[in-house]
């Protein structure tokens, strides 16, 4: 997949703004169990919000984790929130059409 650009961040975390967390993740960190729920979410909506309940420190790891386990692109984070996306392989079945 390729990189997004700033602008297209910018608009997909204002499309997540109503959004509520699909997926939690707990103070234990990311399980695989985690990883196949976070992976069936973004199969199935492209952009999901992921509550991860770790140390600041490891956010920022978790959601680099996340990005490279999935392929999928951290458009942002804010508290204990991340914000994934992943564009769906198959044009039909997608739901968002970025712009630009």
């Amino acid at each position: 997949m390729a990189h997004l650009k700033g602008s297209q961040r910018k608009w997909l975390r204002g499309q997540a703004h109503a959004l509520r967390p699909v997926v939690q993740i707990g103070r234990q960190g990311l399980s695989d169990g985690a990883l196949r729920e976070i992976d069936a979410a973004l199969d199935a909506h492209e952009l999901i919000k992921v509550q991860a309940l770790v140390d600041r420190d490891e956010k920022r790891e978790v959601a680099d984790r996340i990005a490279a386990a999935l392929a999928a692109e951290v458009v942002g984070s804010i508290g204990h929130i991340l914000i994934l996306f992943r564009r769906q392989p198959d044009p039909e079945l997608r739901k968002i059409e970025l712009p630009w």
